[in-house]
């Protein structure tokens, strides 16, 4: 396997869809690293020489932020978000969608698991009713 900016690459896969294992790596970006590296994007990453392999890495390098600088430079950018207290700042703080989209009906992944509020079902209330009943009273 070959090793670019700390991710392993997949030898199986062709190289445009490889590099994207690599975050901060999209498709888009693809395309201008490999013309810039003057690589072949449809071989195969099991292809490339060790030469290839260090010319591609400094390609990256050069005109991606990818990895642990891209992370740390969104972390930051959430951070200072919260510190001066912005819209956005206050939604990434509840852990809730800050761009706009509609949560009553929709944001299960960023919201959880819903909870019930007020109304029980009958099974549920019969349960909690011979949890409480069983517990000793002080």
């Amino acid at each position: 396997m070959a090793r670019i900016a700390g991710v392993d690459i997949p030898n199986e896969k062709r190289l445009d869809i490889a590099l994207t294992y690599i975050y901060g790596i999209g498709r888009t970006n693809v395309s201008a690293v490999m013309k810039a590296a003057n690589i072949n994007p449809s071989r195969r990453a099991k292809t490339l020489t060790d030469e290839e392999i260090s010319h591609l890495a400094k390609v990256i390098e050069k005109t991606c932020t990818v990895e642990g600088n891209l992370r740390q430079l969104i972390a930051s950018n959430i951070k200072r978000l919260r510190e001066i207290g912005s819209y956005r700042g206050s939604r990434h703080t509840h852990k809730l969608p800050s761009r706009g989209q509609r949560t009553r009906s929709n944001a299960r992944t960023q919201r959880g698991r819903r909870l019930t509020v007020g109304a029980m079902k009958k099974d549920d209330r019969a349960k909690v009713e011979t949890k409480t009943a069983e517990a000793p009273k002080k």
